[in-house]
Order: structure tokens, then sequence, then C-alpha cells
């Protein structure tokens, strides 16, 4: 940063109050790179740009910083909510973040008269109740299915008390294993919302008292010889042990708390939390941080609440394995207390079960985070490899890659999706409905790279690319480069070029072939790339093709729509 520069933004800062608030870095195009709070504006702003007594990745993003902007909060917890929604708005480069939410699945019991159970990978805040996040969803679906076994409850998309009495009921009523709400008569709603209750306490991990009371009632079937109902009974508890045998007792029953640990260093950053629910360790959850995203305790802190947002389970206790400022220690509390509606304790154990748990989760979090620096040191090998081929100046960090998709002349569709910083970056996909080159792969390949970089100041799509792929050949590249000169950009574009099976073949450049046959981790790095553009190409084509059959030619005649008149 220019002597000049940081003179101007130190006496920025000093100006600003002593007050809590929040405050958003920004680069030199304007782009909120960090968004942070504090309990007091001026000394939190100020300390970064006076001293040297930074770690690596904040001095990075402090070199970077060309001004900032803040906004005045009555409170640390206010200003703490805050921080939370504009993470979430700006998805800063240097802020840790909860991935998008399509990442993890959660199990979702929704608000209502008769509220239903799904799997969903959305948490909103509309009054519904989410358990969770699961490792997989394969995790999640099983935890459904045994709760519903359990507990009798509909798998069907019927929305209750409207449908009662509409349709017979499916073949799981004829089977006892739902209380069937469609039919009436079949269940009162107190008796399904006690089921509902019985539900949330097992996904809470409150096991036992449901396999008791499923043990009396199978005990009390066989001895009346209604062995149908027993034999019922016996499959349901079967299902809840092979749940509750995936929990490790560690406490007595009474005992429900979270533990949270960190691991940082220059290359990589993680967060674990163990979740004992009951006395028993029951889910693990592991989030890991690149090089580029700042995690320190007071960060992580701020990552802790934005993860207990919209949850239904906050538990009572937060432990931590590390130890944050008071001052953040008590706006979490209160944070996290006005989530779950009565008082959240969050504090550091010193001794005994709890800070053996503690260290359980440090251990996981180092585990973690070797295996994100062994993933991405071979990652790295591979875009090496990837930018030998090309004669690349730097790493593509960001690669943005593009295809086209038609059904005939009504439904051009152009796609395109980011891999960034080692991933995937769903949340950037874009797709462009082509409307005026219908049939003309390099009219279509012209108009979506036009739209798409007239946003390259606005932040609509992110930053800009290193690497620019597209699927096709060299009459692709000569588009792609013709609309990136005549819009004055200067970014790396190839084709990737096809055999007569459709697959992966090379890549190229206006004139020349370049061979990764060679180089199998680039090649296959390619593959997965072009097969992902061409999925989310195909799936947004055929979805608006599904869109328009629902519209019929008809409605446009006058006199004729939807309803009578």
């Amino acid at each position: 940063m220019m002597r000049s520069k940081a003179r101007e933004l130190r006496e920025k800062a000093n100006a600003l109050p002593l007050s809590p608030g929040v405050y958003l870095m920004k680069n030199k195009d304007g782009t909120v790179i960090y968004v942070g709070k504090s309990r007091h504006l001026r000394a939190r702003v100020l300390s970064y740009f006076t001293g040297n007594e930074h770690t690596v990745k904040t001095a990075r993003m402090i070199s970077l910083v060309d001004d900032f902007d803040y906004i005045v909060c009555d409170s640390e917890i206010e200003a703490l909510g805050l921080e939370n929604t504009l993470i979430k708005q700006y998805s800063p480069r240097y802020n840790i973040k909860l991935k998008d939410a399509k990442s993890y699945p959660y199990i979702k019991i929704s608000a209502g008269a008769y509220p239903s159970l799904s799997v969903t990978r959305e948490r909103r805040a509309d009054g519904g109740k989410y358990f969770g996040p699961y490792s997989g969803s394969a995790d999640a679906h099983q935890n459904l299915d045994t709760v519903r076994r359990v507990f009798s409850l509909p798998s069907c998309k019927r929305r209750f008390p409207e449908e009662i009495g509409r349709a017979r009921p499916c073949l799981y009523y004829q089977m006892k294993r739902c209380l069937a709400p469609c039919v009436e008569g079949a269940v009162s709603r107190a008796e399904f919302l006690e089921a509902v209750k019985g539900a949330e306490r097992v996904l809470g991990g409150d096991v036992r008292e449901t396999a008791e009371r499923l043990r009396s009632e199978m005990e009390k079937a066989a001895e009346e010889e209604r062995y149908e109902a027993a034999a019922r009974l016996r499959d349901a508890l079967l299902a809840l042990k092979r749940l509750g045998e995936e929990q490790k007792v560690v406490s007595d029953a009474s005992v429900s708390f979270d533990a949270w640990a960190l691991h940082a260093d220059e290359l990589c950053g993680a967060l674990t939390v163990l979740s004992v629910r009951h006395g028993a360790l029951n889910r693990k959850n592991d989030f890991s941080f690149s090089a580029s995203e700042i995690l320190s305790e007071e960060s992580a802190s701020d990552f802790i609440s934005a993860f207990y947002k919209d949850r239904a389970d906050v538990p009572r206790e937060i432990l931590l394995d590390f130890s944050p400022e008071e001052e953040t220690r008590a706006a979490l509390s209160d944070y996290l207390s006005a989530l779950r509606g009565n008082r959240v304790s969050v504090r550091i154990p010193r001794r005994g079960e709890k800070r053996a748990i503690c260290e359980m989760a440090r251990k996981n979090a180092c585990e973690c985070a070797e295996r994100y620096k062994e993933r991405a040191s071979k990652d790295e090998r591979t875009l090496a490899s990837l930018a030998a081929c090309l004669t690349l100046e730097v790493l593509p960090e960001r690669i943005e890659v593009y295809d086209i998709s038609n059904i005939g002349e009504e439904y051009t569709t152009a796609a395109m999706i980011v891999y960034e910083d080692g991933n995937l970056a769903k949340n950037q996909y874009r797709t462009f409905r082509i409307e005026g080159a219908a049939q003309d792969d390099y009219g279509a390949m012209r108009e979506a790279l036009m739209r798409r970089f007239a946003h390259k100041d606005d932040g609509d799509f992110g930053r800009m690319p290193d690497l620019i792929l597209l699927d096709g050949g060299r009459g692709h590249v000569a588009v792609g480069r013709e609309v990136l000169s005549s819009l004055s950009l200067s970014v790396p574009l190839f084709g990737l070029v096809k055999d007569e099976h459709h697959k992966t073949r090379a890549l190229c450049d206006e004139e020349n072939d370049i061979g990764i046959a060679q180089e199998q981790a680039v090649f296959i790095f390619l593959y997965k790339l072009q097969e992902e553009v061409h999925r989310y190409a195909v799936s947004r084509t055929m979805g608006a093709k599904q869109r328009s059959l629902r519209h019929s030619t008809l409605e446009e005649v006058q006199g004729i729509g939807k309803e009578r008149t």
C-alpha cells in the first residue's frame, strides 16, 4: 500500500466514532473484499493501518484496500447480525463463510397445522425447524426414513388439512406404516402433532426415550398376541437402534452441548464442531477455508453465529477450544440466546470431560486442515500443469467455462460455470437465454460473452476470470477473442475440443490443437469441467422447454384463458 494512501486511510479511520458497527473494506474497483464488526469502530479499523503485527493473510488483504465504508449500530449484537447479512450479500473474498446452502443437507419440519418432513439444502426463516447439517444427503435421507417409520409419518406430497378426505389412502396406510391424515377421522390433529414432536426429539438426539416406549409397546403387543403389530414395532425399534448406534455416549443423558475448535496456518484453516445431544456424540461437521480467507478467533465466532441462524437445535451450551475476546464471547452468547429463546452459555472449559471433547474437536480440525492441504496441493499441481500447457503467466484461480445448448430454434441457452479457489462455485453459475442467434452457435457464444462481460465492473459475476474455456473448436475461440478484443480485455481463452464420441480430446487456440493426453491430471480436470458445463447447459435448456409446455397457444386467442369468464 502506498504511503500516501495508507496515511489517507489512517486519517479517515481516526475520524470514526467509538461505537459498535460494521466496516466494509474495498479494493480500487470498489469491490467489497472484507466485512468486519467491532465494539469500537475507530480502534478496530485504525488497527489495520497502524503497526506491522498482522498475519500474512491480513497483510495481503490490507495491501489491496483502497477505501472503506462503515455502518454504526446500537450494540455489538446488532453489528453481529448485520455483519452476517453483509457477508452473505457481498461474499467477500477474505471472509470465512458457510458454503452455499446447497452444500449441506438438513431435515426440515415445516410450520403449519400439519407439519411435513423433508430433506432440504436451503435454510430459510420460514418458521420451520431445521436439523443438521448432515455430512451427506444419504445420511439425511436415512435419518428421515427412520423417523417416518418410527412415528408413522406420511412421506407423500399431500397438503393437510386441505386434502383430508379428497383421495383414497396409499399403500402405506394399508401396511399400517402411515397415520394417514388424508383419511377423515383416521388420526386427530393432536395425535399427529404428538408424533411430529416425537420425530423432533429423535432428530435432536434424544433416542433413548423413544426406544423405551417402542420396546414397551412391542412387549405389550406380543403379550396380547398381536404379532403383526409387534413385528412392526420391532422393525421400528431396530431402525431406531441403528440410528442410536451411530451416537457415541460421552456423558449422562441430561447433557447437550456443541464443542468448537479451530486450526489455522498460512496455507489454510479449519473449524470442527462436535455435537453432543442427551449425552451422546451424534454429529461432527468440518469446515475448511482457503489460504485467502482470514480465520481468526474473532472471525470464527462470527462464523458460529451464522452457523446457528435459522436452526432449530441451538444448544444451551457452546464450548470453545479457542479464546476470543470477552466482549466477542458475550456478544455471541447474547446473539445465540436470542435465537434459542433462553440463555445460551459460551465458555472455554479448562478441565474434565468437556475439555476432553474440545481437544477431540481440535484434533479433528487439524486433520481436516491436513486433508484440505493435501487436496489443495494436488489441485495446485494440476493447475500448474495446465498453466504450463497453455503458457499462462499465473495459476488460473478462477476459470469460467461456456457451452451452448439448444432444442430447435426456440430453446437456445448459453451456460457459464465457474471453478474458483479449488471448487465449483455453483452459486456463480449463470445462464443466458439466446433470442437473436438461434441455430447459430457462434452467434450465441458471441451474445453470451458480450452479456457476461458487460457486467465486468459491477460485481454481479464475481471477479474477472484468469482463464476462459469454450466448449467448441477454433471458430468459437475466434469469436471469443474477438469479443474480448472489442471490450479491451486481456484474458487467456481456449477451446475444449471433442472427438467423434463427444469426449474431451484436446485444447485449442485459433490455429493449433494443444494435446493434453499425456497430462492425465489435466485431462481428468478438463473432462470434469466440460461434462459439468454440458450437464448444466442441457438441464437449463430442458427446464425452459418444460416451462413452455405448461403454456398453451390457445391462451393467446381472444376470449380464451386459463379460466372460464
